[in-house]
């Protein structure tokens, strides 16, 4: 897939600032400092257009990034970080709802967790929530060149034993340092846009 345009097209927190042109949606959702941003920044093949920070929960917004005109790359707020308090979580939960709940442009959803640790009860939690809405999930294993490569395969089973993946979902392990499952990544999004 080539990359051609990027723009950040639409930042919204609520429905009526969602984009109105029925293009594809592939939702990007996980922990803060989970790797979002550089996860965006490498499968649009850009350097900071997604911007990366060392302060948890920067984002807070609904932010459609329109690739080629063709598609739309969704990145909400990052889950699980308490100092936003309760109202930000309550907050962050209603707009996932809504979002969720009646999206017909939604593909596929990019789910984010850490290779290095065990899926927290907050990643449980949220991929539950994921398929209570009966969206078809891809788990993405983010930082895996920080695991040598004789280890992977015993922190893979780490998460597989921990989230009980549904049929039809599946793990793609990540890095955005080594592109590591970039093209695998890409080639799902092509395969939803531009089939025929």
């Amino acid at each position: 897939m080539t990359i051609s345009d990027v723009e950040l097209s639409n930042v919204a927190v609520r429905r009526s600032q969602y984009p109105t042109d029925g293009k594809p949606e592939f939702l990007l959702i996980g922990r803060s400092n989970v790797g979002k941003s550089s996860f965006t920044n490498s499968i649009i093949e850009r350097k900071d257009l997604a911007r990366t920070s060392s302060k948890p929960g920067k984002t807070d917004t609904i932010n459609f990034y329109k690739v080629n005109g063709d598609f739309y790359l969704v990145d909400v707020p990052g889950y699980g970080y308490s100092a936003g308090g309760k109202s930000n979580q309550k907050k962050f939960g209603m707009m996932i709802e809504e979002y969720l709940s009646e999206r017909k442009e939604l593909k596929e959803v990019f789910m984010l967790i850490d290779f290095r640790h065990k899926p927290t009860e907050d990643d449980l939690i949220m991929y539950n929530f994921l398929k209570f809405h009966e969206v078809k999930v891809i788990l993405i294993a983010t930082k895996v060149d920080k695991i040598g490569v004789t280890l992977r395969q015993r922190y893979k089973k780490q998460i597989t034993d921990n989230i009980d993946l549904a049929i039809g979902d599946e793990l793609i392990l990540f890095s955005s340092k080594t592109k590591l499952g970039k093209k695998e990544i890409q080639g799902i999004i092509e395969k939803e846009v531009y089939a025929k």
